[in-house]
């Protein structure tokens, strides 16, 4: 901080292709928001109950922390160090407004569904957190990036618990995407006769397999740190000096 300003981390407006590959990776799998931080549980529990819902509410997410980090990085030299954390959620909640409103004006059957985790993106603390974390010591290109590859995270994690939800729960996959796109229809992949297994719409069921998805990224980043080839001592010991 100087003078009361919230200082700039780097001059350079540009984006190298080491530092986009470098925040790729943290948004979507190192520090995924849902299986490694455990950040935003409530519309992770509540709106995974299908496919098309978990990703609809992702994609809106997206949008806002995207624009809000490349807005705060904008901003961020204009922002009074005291008083920055209000700025960042006005700034946030004036995107959020714009997303919601245009959600009930163009898909408000889909509005009708998500309902009040729209507007509540806002106290998502994955937004205000790489707001504050990331987009206030970064260039704009950088928080743009970062907020895009952090909602990225958020939707794939989002729409494979909504599709393995729905799938054991009622046997159906993309059920309800006639609400976003007219005409189209879910799939009924088990037998129409299939009775449904109530337990994985519930929340009970989505505590259970987000726990099957953490415990599997994390038995693939134990196998992934052991197949990496490690120095012998000798060269480990030159590589330090």
């Amino acid at each position: 901080v100087q003078s009361g300003i919230l200082c700039q981390k780097g001059s350079d407006p540009m984006i190298t292709w080491s530092e986009t590959r470098d925040i790729f990776s943290n948004g979507v799998w190192r520090q995924n928001t849902s299986l490694v931080q455990m950040l935003g549980l409530c519309p992770l529990l509540a709106v995974t109950t299908n496919f098309v819902n978990g990703a609809m509410l992702s994609l809106a997410t997206i949008l806002v922390m995207s624009v809000a980090g490349l807005a705060v990085a904008l901003l961020r030299n204009l922002i009074p160090y005291e008083i920055r954390i209000p700025v960042f959620i006005l700034i946030a909640a004036a995107l959020v407004t714009v997303v919601d409103l245009s959600i009930n004006a163009y898909l408000h059957e889909m509005y009708n569904i998500l309902g009040i985790f729209i507007p509540l993106i806002i106290t998502n603390c994955i937004v205000l957190a790489r707001i504050e974390a990331f987009a206030a010591k970064n260039g704009p290109l950088q928080s743009l990036a970062d907020g895009a590859f952090v909602g990225l995270g958020m939707l794939w994690t989002l729409s494979l618990l909504g599709a393995i939800r729905e799938f054991i729960g009622s046997g159906t996959l993309f059920s309800g995407i006639d609400a976003v796109i007219p005409g189209l229809h879910g799939l009924q992949v088990l037998p129409a006769d299939y009775p449904g297994f109530l337990v994985a719409i519930l929340p009970p069921g989505a505590f259970i397999i987000l726990a099957c998805l953490v415990a599997a990224k994390n038995w693939y980043d134990a196998r992934a740190a052991q197949r990496k080839p490690t120095l012998p001592p000798q060269a480990a010991t030159a590589a330090g000096h």
